[in-house]
């Protein structure tokens, strides 16, 4: 008797990719945000941008789209955070396909 698993089996269709993995280019955003005013932390948030582009440059096929930063705003709502809001906003119209995120 066939189980679940060979009836699923038998129902998958392969469907080649019709562009060349190599010719594919990611979208890429980043989100940095920290939390409060504070020397280190303003420290910390300059550190992430620069991090974070430097890791994007350093792959040949990723293309920075954005960098959302929300620079002193308490992570207790999302409302709060206009570049966060920007970002979920983006999302929705798929202008990006990967997001790095670091949050202090």
């Amino acid at each position: 008797m066939a189980t679940a698993r060979d009836n699923l089996a038998r129902k998958q269709i392969f469907i080649p990719a019709t562009v060349p993995e190599e010719e594919i280019v990611l979208r890429v955003a980043t989100y940095c945000r920290v939390s409060s005013d504070s020397e280190d932390q303003l420290n910390s948030f300059a550190a992430q941008n620069t991090h974070y582009n430097s890791l994007i440059k350093s792959h040949d096929r990723w293309e920075l789209v954005d960098i959302y930063a929300d620079e002193g705003i308490t992570g207790t709502s999302a409302k709060k955070r206009p570049d966060f809001q920007r970002m979920l906003e983006d999302c929705r119209k798929q202008l990006c396909i990967v997001f790095i995120f670091c949050i202090i």
